[in-house]
């Protein structure tokens, strides 16, 4: 498997926000060359974002950095900041950590404006201090949840206030008091200043995903999905999966979810290609955990970043038989972002569709279960829900006969 996004992150925001039952995608992206088979498959995960170790102007974490999360969580974000930017506040990012305490790694480093802001470089001081007490990351919450209480304090005002809330999380107030102004905290903003200076921040707060600049959007939800998408790299694969099943025999899909099972009739004479990927991924385990999303009239899954937009690291071409159509509930297709840019997504209809005949591959139909998908609760990625939200597919079982 290889650490890789499904699409480039900066794409993932595009994504407008919609109705629970959303329209299937339209709008082609990036699809395979032209191919005499319709087999055709290749590895297509995005360009990986970089660490920061590699082609990255910005020193890697170190020991130095104040961190917190999971060590060898997939996704690291470093902040340049100042805590007395009221446009800066990154309280939003240490929440994220709540929500994803294995995949984020998040380290802060002082960039201080003493220039624009009278308090900067005290402020620095101050959750360096309680760094020194093993407190950093309560001053730094404190600091930003507190902002609008000490923005407009005179210095001297904010160092009495420092040592009226420093206890408050717990710091020994004399021992604090002495740190904020010792020659070693002071050194140690200074050269984080200066180390800022050189890095050449362009602005605040200057955030990186795996020491690249991230510029799309800094709210919660844009945040959450770029972790979720990250995340997801550490298990597609590196290529397509080897044919291993037979056009001339039968395959049963049972899927069971927290609604009930669902049993599906696999098409692996009409849909060989798409048949085998299923069956590959349904065996590793790709489906299990993931939620069920809504579409326009139906449900989509098979997405394990629950973004509505992941994949398993492959692309292949349809393989529309004309002879098949969806002209009843419970055929099942795969869910594609344009010709030829099939993976893991795959979609199950509640009525008739006749409009999207020759646009999706059919590779199966649901023989019994239609009353338990009636049941399923589908959730929308694009308007923020979680995956805990929505029903969930618990393990998909394959028989050959």
């Amino acid at each position: 498997m290889k650490h890789s996004l499904v699409l480039l992150l900066s794409a993932l925001l595009l994504a407008a926000c919609g109705t629970t039952a959303r329209p299937l995608p339209a709008s082609p992206t990036a699809a395979l060359p032209p191919s005499a088979t319709p087999e055709a498959c290749q590895p297509a995960p995005a360009q990986p974002t970089p660490i920061a170790a590699i082609g990255s102007r910005f020193a890697p974490v170190t020991a130095a950095d104040w961190v917190a999360g999971a060590p060898d969580a997939p996704v690291t974000m470093i902040i340049y900041n100042d805590f007395q930017c009221v446009e800066c506040n990154d309280q939003i990012l240490t929440d994220l950590l709540a929500n994803h305490p294995d995949d984020l790694r998040l380290a802060y480093r002082h960039y201080p404006q003493p220039a624009l802001y009278d308090k900067a470089l005290l402020a620095a001081q101050a959750a360096e201090a309680a760094g020194a007490q093993n407190k950093f990351w309560e001053m730094h919450n404190l600091l930003f949840q507190k902002q609008g209480e000490w923005v407009t304090l005179k210095p001297d005002e904010f160092i009495e206030w420092l040592g009226t809330q420093a206890e408050t999380i717990g710091l020994e107030r004399a021992r604090f008091e002495s740190d904020l102004t010792s020659a070693a905290i002071v050194a140690t903003v200074e050269r984080a200043m200066e180390a800022g200076k050189t890095a050449g921040i362009p602005v605040l707060p200057l955030i990186l995903i795996n020491g690249q600049i991230y510029t799309a959007p800094k709210d919660p939800f844009a945040f959450d999905q770029v972790i979720r998408l990250t995340a997801l790299g550490a298990r597609q694969f590196s290529a397509c999966p080897a044919m291993t099943i037979h056009k001339n025999r039968q395959y049963l899909a049972s899927i069971e979810t927290t609604q009930g099972t669902i049993t599906l009739e696999l098409f692996a004479d009409k849909a060989p290609f798409t048949v085998n990927s299923f069956i590959f991924l349904a065996r590793q385990g790709w489906y299990d955990g993931v939620t069920f999303q809504g579409i326009a009239p139906g449900l989509a899954t098979g997405d394990p970043s629950g973004t509505g937009i992941g994949g398993p690291g492959y692309v292949f071409h349809n393989e529309i038989d004309p002879a098949l159509h969806f002209n009843q509930p419970g055929v099942v297709a795969m869910l594609n972002f344009g010709p030829d840019t099939n993976g893991s997504q795959f979609f199950i209809t509640l009525a008739p569709q006749p409009n999207l005949d020759g646009m999706y591959t059919i590779f199966g139909r649901v023989l019994s279960g239609l009353d338990v998908l009636a049941e399923i609760s589908p959730r929308d990625p694009d308007g923020g829900d979680s995956p805990a939200q929505g029903d969930l597919i618990l393990t998909i079982t394959i028989e050959e006969r």
